[in-house]
C-alpha cells in the first residue's frame, strides 16, 4: 500500500517536492489555505489585467530546465519563454539610465563607455562567476544541508577565500563608478541580504543575470506555476484549496495527522512547504526544534511593499523591468537591515508586463506592478501605504519625465500584514531568510525536523535558500531526504 504524505502550502517548492514525491510512488496530497495555488507566486486578475502578484523575473533557467529533465519532460511541454532585451534598465535621475541587454558583449561595451578598462574588467568578473555559478549548480546547492562536509570539495576549497570576503568588498576592488557598483550589487539582493554581508563566492549571481539573461514566461510567471501543477496531476497529486492547517498531530514523537478546518486528516508523512517559523507553531511546544529567540535572531530578508497598477494608456519609453536608483542605495539598506523602519527616500523597482505580454493588459493599456524593499516586522497601514505610493510615482514621472497619476484606473497593494495575512510569513518576510555566512547551507533550518519523526520541511527558511530555482531545488532534496528514510 503507498505511503500517504500531506503536503502544507502549494508554492514553488512544495509543488516541486509533490512532482518528485509522487514519481517515487507516494499517495501526494497537497492543501493549501487559499482558494488557488502558488504560494506567494499567485496570481491576480482585475478588471482586464493580470499580475503577477510575487516573483517576477526569471532567472537561471537551467535550474528549472533541469527540474523539468527530472521527469524526461521540458519547459517548453508547459510553457514559452522569450529572453528579454533590454534585460531591464537601472534609472538614476531625470532620463538618466543605463541598459543592460540580452548578452555581455554589449553590456561590457556599456561599461567601458562610462568606465575606462571597466569592460574587460566586467568580461574578467563574470568568468570569475561563472566559475562560481557551476560549482554552486552543481556542487553544492543540491545537498541537503545536513552537515559541513557537504561545502568541502575540490573546487570550494580553492575558492575558500571567497567565503570571508564580501560581494561589495570584491566589486569596489574592481570598479570604482557608483553606478556600475549599484548594478553588480543589485542581484545579490535577490539572495535577501546586503552585499556588505554576502559572501565574495556569491558573485555567481552576476553569471545569471549577464551570463544567462533574464527571461519571462509568454503570460507571466504562473505559466511556471501552472506548467509544474500539471505535471503533478499528470503524476498522480490531489489538490485540496481552502485548507486552512489548525493543527499537527505527533503522537509518540511521530506526527501522524493534520487538523484541516477543525477534520483530522491521518498521513504517513507530513512536509510543510509554508512559512517554518508558523509551522511550528501547529506543534505543541515540546515538538519545536526552533525557539522563539531563535527566529528573532535570525537575519531575515526584505518585506515588500507591492503595488499591482492598471494604466487607461501605454507608458512611454519603458523597459519590462526597471530599477529605481535615484536615491542613496546605502541608505535604504541601512533602514532595512541596520535600523530597520520606513526608508525616508526609497529605491523601487517597476515591472511592466504588458510590454512584453499583450494579455496583461487591455489594447491600449499597460498594467505595472511596482516593489519597494521594507524592513520585516514593521508598521504597516494604509496611511502608510499611500504616502509611500505617492513618493514613488512622483518619482517615476519626474525621473522619466511624463505623467501617470491621473491615468490610473486599477490600484490594489499588498505589503506586510498581508504577508502575515495570506501566507503567515514571520514578521511578514517577502523573501525568507537571508543567505548570509552564518545562514548557508548546513547552517539554515533543517529539512527534516530534529524532534518530530516523519515530519519534513522545504522552501525559503530551510535549504538552499530564498529565490524561486532554490525553491524547485528545496523541494527535490527533501524528497530525497524522505525516499531515503522510507524505502530502506
Amino acid at each position: 500500500m503507498k505511503k500517504t504524505i500531506s503536503i502544507i502550502g502549494s508554492g514553488f517548492s512544495a509543488l516541486s517536492a509533490s512532482c518528485y514525491l509522487a514519481k517515487q510512488g507516494y499517495d501526494v496530497t497537497i492543501y493549501e489555505k487559499n482558494a488557488t495555488i502558488g504560494g506567494r507566486a499567485r496570481q491576480l486578475k482585475s478588471n482586464g489585467f493580470t499580475f503577477d502578484m510575487g516573483p517576477s523575473w526569471y532567472w537561471m533557467p537551467d535550474v528549472f530546465e533541469n527540474f523539468f529533465n527530472d521527469f524526461n519532460k521540458k519547459t517548453t511541454d508547459y510553457y514559452e519563454l522569450i529572453k528579454l532585451n533590454p534585460a531591464y534598465r537601472v534609472y538614476f535621475g531625470i532620463n538618466e539610465f543605463i541598459t543592460i541587454t540580452d548578452n555581455l558583449e554589449e553590456i561590457a561595451t556599456t561599461f567601458e563607455s562610462i568606465e575606462k578598462g571597466s569592460g574587460q574588467k566586467l568580461v574578467d568578473h563574470i568568468s570569475q562567476a561563472k566559475s562560481n555559478y557551476d560549482i554552486a549548480i552543481k556542487k553544492l546547492v543540491y545537498r541537503p544541508g545536513v552537515s559541513a562536509l557537504e561545502l568541502i570539495t575540490l573546487e570550494t576549497t580553492k575558492k575558500l577565500n571567497q567565503f570571508f570576503g564580501t560581494v561589495s568588498k570584491d566589486i569596489r576592488k574592481k570598479f570604482k563608478n557608483d553606478k556600475l557598483i549599484q548594478i553588480l550589487e543589485f542581484p545579490v539582493l535577490f539572495l535577501g541580504a546586503k552585499p556588505s554581508n554576502t559572501p565574495s563566492f556569491y558573485n555567481f549571481m552576476n553569471y545569471a543575470d549577464f551570463g544567462l539573461g533574464t527571461w519571462h514566461p509568454k503570460t507571466g510567471m504562473y505559466d511556471v506555476v501552472r506548467g509544474i501543477e500539471n505535471l503533478a496531476e499528470e503524476l498522480g497529486v490531489t489538490f485540496k484549496m481552502n485548507s486552512n492547517i489548525d493543527k499537527i498531530i505527533v503522537k509518540n514523537n511521530i506526527a501522524t495527522a493534520l487538523i484541516i478546518n477543525d477534520e483530522i486528516i491521518a498521513s504517513d508523512i507530513i512536509l510543510s512547504g509554508a512559512d517554518y517559523q508558523h509551522t511550528e507553531t501547529l506543534l505543541d511546544k515540546e515538538h519545536r526544534a526552533y525557539s522563539d529567540s531563535y527566529w528573532e535572531s535570525r537575519v531575515f530578508a526584505p518585506s515588500s511593499l507591492l503595488f499591482y497598477i492598471g494604466f487607461d494608456k501605454k507608458i512611454q519609453d519603458i523597459s519590462h523591468h526597471a530599477l529605481f536608483f535615484d536615491v542613496d542605495f546605502n541608505q535604504h539598506a541601512i533602514d532595512i537591515y541596520d535600523n530597520p523602519k520606513w526608508p525616508e527616500a526609497p529605491l523601487f523597482y517597476a515591472n511592466f508586463p504588458s510590454v512584453t505580454d499583450k494579455t496583461a493588459a487591455p489594447y491600449g493599456m499597460e498594467s505595472g506592478f511596482f516593489l519597494i524593499p521594507l524592513a520585516p516586522g514593521i508598521e504597516d497601514t494604509e496611511a502608510l501605504r499611500e504616502e509611500y505610493f505617492d513618493k514613488i510615482i512622483t518619482r517615476f514621472e519626474t525621473v522619466t519625465q511624463q505623467s501617470i497619476k491621473n491615468n490610473i484606473i486599477f490600484k490594489k497593494s499588498f505589503c506586510k500584514n498581508d504577508f502575515i495575512e495570506d501566507y503567515n510569513a514571520y514578521k511578514g518576510n517577502a523573501y525568507g531568510m537571508a543567505n548570509t555566512l552564518l545562514q548557508t547551507a548546513f547552517l539554515r533550518p533543517k529539512l527534516k525536523s530534529k524532534k518530530v519523526k516523519n515530519l519534513y520541511f522545504t522552501g525559503q527558511l530551510t535549504v538552499p535558500g530564498p529565490g524561486v530555482p532554490p525553491a524547485l531545488i528545496s523541494g527535490k532534496l527533501v524528497s530525497e531526504l524522505i525516499n531515503k528514510s522510507f524505502s530502506s
